[in-house]
């Protein structure tokens, strides 16, 4: 055991029996000793700071006439004195998250539906992958593993269309570290084009870089040409499984045209097809990278196709912000865990995401048609946009409502749904993690609340 919070330091003029009583009641008073914790014994602890029994037992005194330690005989030092600890942000974090994981109607998103993941298979390749020495006692790739960027360039190519090479593909735990990565691959001070319900954390991503914002107008079929010439971007974010004012997938003919719009204004366009593959009413549309490889950047991610806990996205860059990378690579580092790195391709090769995915567009086209079914059902003629990719569909019932007031007293009947939407008459309800058999109750829970305020 270390010793860390306890000071022992021969150079300064306090003693040390008083440096180790002072470190140890601090720490009791912090509420990091709790009560009743054994402390080190007189022996271990004068053999880890190399002092004499002298020393430790005066320190050890000490804190019992005050009444921070007591002694029991045959058995050691203990804490006798019990402090709370400061209030911590994390612990109401944690209780936040506590609030989407336990309840019983879970529409929050934060989780996927178990019955699509086979988690036996999953541990066996993590378990494969352990029992091999070889592989674990090095950093690995920083750009990302070969055995999985070989695997991500068959993978994107069968489910999304993706014109690419290993060679242009890197790795990272989840989207915000890769757009970390591009972002200092093109410098400081550029104008993003976005939708305004894009993924919140690149905003915070691009902000980060002096980057500014423009929300472009979007009609039907996506982030409309007239509102680019308005902004005139360097870069554009665009989802196009999930655009335009219906929530619909992006046309072929809209997406040629901001790809013709971006080439002849010197304009990137950044695709986030997030859960792209995970089309399952409709059959997929090839990826805007397909039409465009040398003035699109690509990401993908498994968050929600394999498993939430599964920290792996994989961008796809053109050739010249490649080079780029390359220059740079020897200062940058591999974010993502190599054992799992090493788990997916060996998950994705051997073709048991094939399997994965079949199953997931099963299970998912049933949930999403259940979760409509009893919206129509509760709610009677109300507005749902479908976002089918990001398995979750936004509802307007037709009325204003207090959002405090809304999200309390689904809390009290064990309910949660996703973040609530700026507009006060709108609730986002996922559907990706709940189990099919509470979606009817869980809707008219939430009717009979609203109905309420």
């Amino acid at each position: 055991m270390l010793y860390d919070f306890i000071t022992a330091d021969k150079s300064i003029k306090t003693p040390m029996y008083r440096q180790i009583y002072l470190s140890i009641r601090t720490t009791i008073e912090s509420g990091s000793l709790k009560k009743d914790t054994k402390l080190p014994s007189i022996r271990k602890l004068c053999d880890a700071l190399e002092v004499s029994k002298t020393t430790v037992s005066s320190a050890y005194e000490q804190l019992c006439v005050e009444g921070y330690v007591y002694n029991k005989p045959q058995s050691g030092y203990f804490v006798a004195a019990q402090f709370s600890a400061p209030p911590s942000h994390e612990s109401e974090n944690k209780k936040s998250m506590q609030k989407y994981s336990y309840a019983h109607y879970n529409f929050s998103g934060k989780s996927i539906d178990d019955k699509i993941i086979n988690l036996t298979e999953w541990k066996k390749n993590i378990k494969d992958v352990i029992n091999s020495n070889y592989l674990l006692t090095s950093y690995g790739d920083t750009q990302g593993e070969k055995t999985l960027r070989d695997a991500l360039q068959k993978y994107a190519l069968g489910v999304r269309s993706v014109n690419t090479s290993a060679d242009n593909i890197i790795i990272g735990a989840g989207t915000q570290p890769l757009l970390y990565l591009l972002c200092s691959l093109l410098g400081q001070n550029k104008l993003v084009a976005m939708d305004s319900n894009s993924f919140v954390q690149s905003e915070f991503v691009f902000k980060s870089f002096g980057y500014e914002i423009a929300y472009f107008e979007s009609d039907k079929g996506g982030a409309s040409v007239s509102s680019l010439e308005r902004i005139h971007p360097d870069l554009i974010l665009i989802n196009p499984n999930f655009s335009g004012t219906e929530g619909l997938n992006m046309p072929v003919t809209r997406r040629l045209e901001i790809i013709e719009w971006a080439k002849r204004n010197n304009a990137l366009i950044i695709e986030d097809d997030y859960n792209g593959e995970l089309r399952y009413s409709t059959h997929p549309v090839p990826c805007v990278q397909n039409y465009d490889s040398q003035n699109t950047v690509y990401i993908g991610s498994f968050s929600k196709v394999l498993l939430p806990s599964v920290r792996i996205s994989y961008i796809v860059m053109p050739d010249a912000l490649m080079n780029k990378y390359r220059k740079i690579s020897r200062l940058t580092n591999q974010t993502a865990s190599k054992i799992e790195q090493l788990a997916l391709a060996r998950y994705i090769s051997t073709g048991k995401i094939d399997v994965h995915l079949r199953k997931a567009r099963r299970v998912y086209l049933e949930k999403s048609r259940a979760i409509i079914e009893s919206i129509e059902n509760h709610f009677g003629k109300c507005k749902i946009i479908f976002n089918e990719t990001s398995l979750y569909l936004t509802i307007n019932p037709g009325f204003q409502f207090n959002q405090d007031k809304l999200k309390a007293d689904l809390e009290a009947n064990s309910v949660s749904v996703m973040p609530l939407q700026t507009k006060s008459n709108e609730i986002s309800l996922s559907f990706s993690g709940i189990p099919i058999e509470r979606i009817d109750k869980g809707i008219e829970i939430i009717q009979n609340v609203l109905s309420h305020i």
